[in-house]
């Protein structure tokens, strides 16, 4: 099994505290996060715009493996991901991460390309992780 992990430390409290997150690998490193990182678009980093990102690779390294196990050799595959925070009561919930893929796979059916997309989607570890709607809209060159 792989572990990996991050860190987070927050100084200050509340709207005034500012963070800073760091990754295992380093490439995230002391990168500054806080409530004007979130949610005033100030330089930075937040919490969706992570899990965005760790959605987005995910299914995008469960799709080409996908491929790739069904024997499809070259293409491409570019995925972003849209995650939303909504209001839930007194606190904040993360709703939904919308992937769009655009794609170019050598020899592939419309309907195989759907299926095999449609199954990773739903069986990435990040999929598998979030307790909100996941859609994917995906356009094949």
């Amino acid at each position: 099994m792989t572990t990996r992990s991050g860190s987070a430390k927050y100084e200050g409290l509340g709207k005034s505290g500012k963070g800073h997150v760091s990754t295992q690998s380093g490439v995230l490193s002391d990168s500054p996060y806080g409530f004007n990182t979130r949610f005033e678009n100030e330089p930075g980093t937040n919490p969706e715009e992570l899990i965005a990102a760790a959605h987005a690779s995910c299914f995008t390294m469960a799709l080409s493996f996908a491929l790739a196990g069904k024997g499809y050799e070259a293409g491409t595959l570019e995925t972003s991901a849209k995650v939303t925070l909504d209001k839930d009561g007194d606190g904040f919930k993360i709703t939904k991460s919308a992937l769009t893929l655009n794609a170019k796979v050598e020899g592939i059916s419309k309907d195989e390309f759907e299926a095999i997309a449609a199954d990773a989607k739903a069986n990435c570890p990040v999929s598998k992780v979030l307790n909100a709607e996941i859609t994917l809209e995906h356009n094949l060159a």
